[in-house]
């Protein structure tokens, strides 16, 4: 396990959004990180697939983390997520790349990939350092 790794997976352990709601984190990089979901009972919604609400906080997560690979903090200032297909049953992973880093923001792209790597989602996240 890398330092990086090993400094994401402690700060992520007090996110217990995250952890309630089974979020992993599968890989992290410098600027990049890969989250991933295993859809439950829990996560679906009334029509029997995987909850937007859902997709969106395991892209924020995974976006999140990547921002944080600099070593710095950060909160979501904003995200914008489009929805494209949805998936009932297995995992799903939010794969995270930063794209401009300046000396108080970030901008973070993400897809969202179901079973067999379907996009599911894509978007941007921008993030605020705070320290």
């Amino acid at each position: 396990m890398t330092e990086l790794e090993a400094k994401t997976r402690e700060r992520i352990k007090g996110n217990g959004f995250m952890v309630y709601n089974h979020m992993e984190l599968e890989m992290v990089e410098p600027d990049y990180a890969v989250f991933r979901m295993e859809i439950r009972p829990e996560s679906k919604n009334v029509f029997g697939m995987v909850h937007g609400g859902a997709i969106y906080a395991l892209a924020d997560n995974a976006t999140g983390s990547a921002a944080h690979t600099d070593g710095r903090h950060y909160v979501t200032q904003n995200g914008n997520l489009h929805f494209l297909r949805n998936q009932a049953e297995g995992t799903i992973r939010a794969i995270a790349r930063v794209r401009h880093r300046g000396r108080s923001t970030v901008l973070v792209l993400v897809d969202v990939v179901g079973d067999g790597g379907t996009l599911l989602a894509t978007g941007e996240f921008s993030f605020f350092c705070v320290g």
